[in-house]
């Protein structure tokens, strides 16, 4: 991005720390048994809804910057690291199968930002009714019913497919296309629209801070939860 918006940021580092909370909960009642709690109300939003809004962050901060293909390698190769790990931990007996990420947010958004060069020169009316269609249609398409999971990128999967982090490209390119006509109309002059809220405060300093490391931490963090947690149970 050549001039960060310091709300964007903010917001992208929000979205990562929720999802730091919510592996945490997983962790801590599913993955080690080591509280029996009912998930809050919170938990259950950001698992709903925080992809969502996540992808239309990203189709918004796709329209300001630059380097989507080489970014979206980048993530992508980071979506098949994770892939790698989870399979590991399933074949080494660490958790059961649905542990396995096939094609997760990271899977999803590296795909979306290489194909964004396919969208970014059409007018906006016909990126909102693309996004729009394409979201309606993935939707849809979660009670098709078929027998295997070859169509699994697009969003049709066989019945007994499992796995801890799903992202399939129905819906969530739509949404992506969605967050981009935001991104070309709310943000056409590449400016902030808070300016007279100071980002320099230490909340929004910290979010921003998360937001502009978010590919890390969403990364790092749970080999770092996992590892203090496994830490915990073997010396109580």
């Amino acid at each position: 991005m050549k001039k960060r918006i310091w709300e964007l940021d903010a917001l992208r580092g929000l979205f990562v720390l929720c999802v730091v909370f919510i592996h945490l909960m997983y962790d801590l009642t599913d993955l080690y048994n080591l509280i029996d709690l009912a998930y809050p109300a919170v938990y259950l939003f950001v698992q709903n809804w925080g992809g969502v809004l996540f992808l239309l962050i990203s189709g918004i901060c796709v329209t300001l910057g630059s380097h989507c293909i080489r970014r979206g390698i980048l993530v992508f190769l980071c979506g098949m690291l994770i892939t790698a790990v989870t399979a590991g931990m399933y074949f080494l007996g660490m958790a059961g199968s649905g542990v396995i990420i096939y094609f997760g947010v990271l899977h999803c958004l590296g795909i979306c930002m290489l194909l964004w060069p396919l969208f970014r020169k059409l007018p906006n009316w016909a990126l909102a009714g693309i996004g729009a269609i394409l979201a309606v249609t993935g939707l849809l398409l979660t009670n098709v019913p078929v027998s295997h999971n070859w169509l699994m990128p697009l969003g049709l999967t066989g019945p007994h497919f499992v796995s801890a982090d799903y992202f399939p490209l129905l819906p969530h390119l739509g949404f992506f296309l969605l967050g981009a006509f935001l991104g070309k109309t709310l943000y056409r002059k590449q400016q902030s629209l808070l300016p007279k809220v100071n980002p320099e405060i230490l909340p929004l300093r910290f979010l921003r801070l998360c937001g502009r490391h978010s590919l890390w931490i969403y990364l790092l963090h749970q080999p770092i939860l996992s590892g203090i947690l496994w830490l915990i149970l073997m010396f109580p």
